[in-house]
């Protein structure tokens, strides 16, 4: 019994870290370059984001060699802002956009850079464990709407599906 509980409990922290099929990291990643803030322009809406606006996500070293991440975002409907803080690693070497983050003790998710500008790292697609988990974040609060398209375009092909707010399920919100 002891053992079903452990492999378990396994397979539930790994499957969190997996990458979802038809997504791949991208390569060449710097993350010297990536650190800093960056603001989200667009996501999947979730529980733990929903209301929020003006989110950003700030990126710093660890003295243990990880990623310090803090994201915040404001709620209108509380007039405060809300602040997670969390630590990410690289699960696949230093050079692949494929990182684990967890806000939550020994708990971890994926966190996978599947576009990027890589010249200036001025924006970045990025996936969670599974394509219910998206964000395009840019290093300003307004992006060219090409982007954006491309971005929409990107998660489509790679089969992420999008509601729109009367449906059920999560919706594309755009700042």
């Amino acid at each position: 019994m002891k053992k079903s509980l452990v492999i378990a409990c396994s397979l539930f922290v790994t499957g969190c870290t997996g990458i979802p099929k038809g997504v791949q990291p991208v390569k060449h990643f710097e993350l010297s370059k990536y650190l800093g803030t960056w603001y989200e322009i667009a996501r999947l809406d979730h529980t733990f984001e929903r209301g929020l606006s003006n989110v950003t996500a700030q990126y710093s070293m660890r003295d243990d060699g990880g990623v310090k991440v803090v994201n915040r975002g404001f709620s209108k409907e509380k007039n405060k802002w809300k602040e997670a803080v969390g630590k990410a690693y690289f699960a696949d070497g230093q050079s692949n956009g494929y990182l684990k983050v967890s806000f939550f003790g020994p708990f971890y998710g994926s966190y996978i850079i599947f576009g990027l500008d890589h010249k200036d790292y001025q924006y970045a697609f990025v996936s969670g464990p599974s394509k219910e988990y998206l964000w395009l974040l840019a290093r300003s609060p307004r992006i060219n709407p090409v982007i954006i398209e491309n971005f929409v375009q990107m998660a489509k092909d790679r089969g992420c599906l999008f509601y729109t707010s009367q449906e059920q399920g999560n919706f594309l919100s755009i700042e």
